[in-house]
């Protein structure tokens, strides 16, 4: 699968810049210089929300939605010996931890850190081998005393994140970490830019929105909602491939990196926009995937639904492989897949469409 170079300079440099949950702000710049091209009007909330709009005049108002915000860390204690311990900021894993090196965002600037543990000799083999947990990881920065770890600028609320980057694997796949969701941020970038090659004319306003602060409650989605006010909301986010070991498919559901975008059913998931998206797929032979959440998405596409009184919304996912880990992996056709899907339903909608059941 072929991208165009821009698009792919973009896509790394997005992914390796480091956008906390609640600090989202220096990947919210790289991603507004690229989108600015292709589109009217860009606007920012205040907590850091980005949506570039399209034909801002227009009454009708369609979003298509991701969320910029990558799991991480904040240190929440200092020893007197210089050791740091942690709390999460979103779903950080702490079975990945040890051993990894981490960047701590400090007051006089990035500072290198690893999650330390002890040796394999020290700890013994047995079941009673101790497992990470949040009370027993640790960073070592290099400190001897808590004096000198603040002497480096690094105070309780100092944010930490994973230095790994973005790298292509086997001509087939993305990897890096905060795919979840930065690779929303650029399929959304990409309907625009596809919009304003193919010369595309809207009868309706579009605003490609980058929420914050997804990873700890869809509260950018919420607070951006009720500043839009869509008629119809389309959100991307990523979702489990399935088909890897010690994934239960009953549970989870049968899903596959490379077969791809999943088009979810869900109470908040509105039927017509989800018949359209569908029909859509089918109409441009575009693969795609079927699965259901029971009472939610999980998703920015919940707070959309459930904005201002009700606002028609739907979910398309890319399947993604060892989710929350500095190793996601997505398939690189289902990434175009998922650009065109949501192009091409874009064409579809028009303001005078039936948003009732009945």
């Amino acid at each position: 699968m072929k991208f165009e170079n821009k698009s792919l300079e973009f896509l790394e440099k997005y992914l390796n810049t480091a956008s906390p949950t609640g600090y989202e702000h220096n990947g919210q710049k790289v991603w507004m210089d690229y989108l600015k091209p292709y589109v009217d009007t860009i606007e920012v909330d205040h907590y850091g929300t980005c949506y570039g709009i399209i034909n801002p005049e227009a009454e009708f108002k369609v979003v298509i939605e991701a969320h910029a915000d990558e799991i991480s860390w904040y240190v929440n204690y200092i020893t007197d010996d210089g050791l740091i311990y942690v709390i999460r900021n979103g779903g950080s894993d702490q079975m990945i931890a040890p051993s990894k090196v981490v960047h701590l965002h400090g007051e006089k600037g990035v500072v290198k850190g690893v999650f330390g543990w002890p040796a394999i000799h020290t700890r013994g083999i047995n079941s009673d081998e101790p497992v990470p947990k949040l009370d027993n990881i640790f960073i070592d920065c290099g400190a001897s005393t808590k004096k000198e770890v603040e002497d480096l600028g690094i105070f309780v609320g100092t944010m930490i994140t994973y230095p790994d980057e973005f790298f292509q694997l086997n001509n087939k796949y993305f990897v890096s970490r905060a795919l979840d969701n930065r690779v929303g941020g650029f399929m959304i970038a990409e309907v625009a830019r596809l919009l304003m090659k193919n010369k595309k004319k809207l009868p309706f306003g579009l605003y490609i929105t980058n929420s914050v602060q997804e990873e700890v409650g869809l509260y950018g989605a919420n607070m951006i909602a009720d500043t839009i006010k869509p008629n119809i909301a389309i959100i991307t986010d990523v979702t489990h491939d399935t088909s890897t070991p010690m994934i239960e498919k009953k549970k989870e559901g049968d899903l596959k990196c490379g077969d791809g975008p999943v088009i979810y059913f869900a109470p908040s998931v509105h039927h017509n926009i989800r018949q359209l998206i569908v029909d859509t797929a089918k109409t441009n032979k575009i693969p795609f995937q079927r699965a259901a959440a029971s009472r939610a998405t999980g998703t920015d596409t919940d707070a959309f639904a459930h904005s201002n009184g009700g606002v028609p919304s739907a979910l398309i996912s890319l399947p993604l492989r060892y989710m929350h880990t500095t190793v996601e992996m997505v398939s690189q056709e289902d990434v175009a897949n998922v650009i065109q899907l949501i192009y091409e339903t874009l064409l579809k909608i028009e303001p005078t469409m039936n948003l009732k059941y009945h």
